[in-house]
């Protein structure tokens, strides 16, 4: 039944929103979660500032703890096949990844760093950063390589995950919570 839900939004997205430009501006989105590298190299460069160092170390803590979590354990454990392999109907706009699709690496990692830059960074860019993860969510969907609730299953990793770091950090390294500043 989920799946079938999953596919039937799959195949409206595809069929109603699919058209240039934004076809093309959603291939670069997704291209920024590819291997977390937006979020790695954001993450690195907040450690090389003493001010920013916790929230670029909870970053980083929160990516691995989710890619191992989401690409070494829950994609080989589940084995879901992608969405394009099951619906002939559906075309994938950018290279069939390999990997299963349940849940969403590129979601998890997205979340996992923009759930600790919201509790981090000033507010503003606290929501710019999870804007753009939500919009890396929805480019997996709009690309075809994924189905929504992979999309749903990588944030909710992404959620366990970043709790997880931030209440370590919290505790350990007084990682400030600038949540309600502007």
């Amino acid at each position: 039944m989920i799946q079938e839900m999953d596919l039937s939004i799959l195949l409206w997205i595809q069929e109603h929103l699919r058209m240039e430009p934004l076809t093309a501006v959603l291939k670069v989105i997704t291209f920024l979660g590819d291997a977390g590298w937006f979020w790695i190299a954001l993450a690195i460069l907040l450690i090389c500032f003493k001010k920013t160092r916790p929230a670029g170390t909870a970053a980083l803590l929160s990516l691995a703890l989710g890619a191992l979590c989401t690409n070494v354990i829950l994609k080989n454990v589940i084995a879901r096949i992608r969405p394009y392999d099951v619906c002939q109907a559906l075309t994938p706009l950018i290279a069939k990844p390999t990997d299963f699709s349940f849940p969403s690496g590129h979601t998890c990692a997205s979340f996992a760093s923009a759930l600790i830059y919201i509790r981090t960074f000033p507010k503003k860019y606290g929501i710019l950063l999870m804007v753009l993860a939500v919009l890396i969510a929805f480019s997996r969907l709009y690309v075809g390589v994924h189905y929504p609730s992979d999309v749903v299953g990588g944030a909710l990793v992404a959620l366990f995950a970043s709790t997880v770091v931030w209440h370590f950090m919290k505790g350990y390294f007084l990682v400030s919570d600038k949540k309600g500043e502007e």
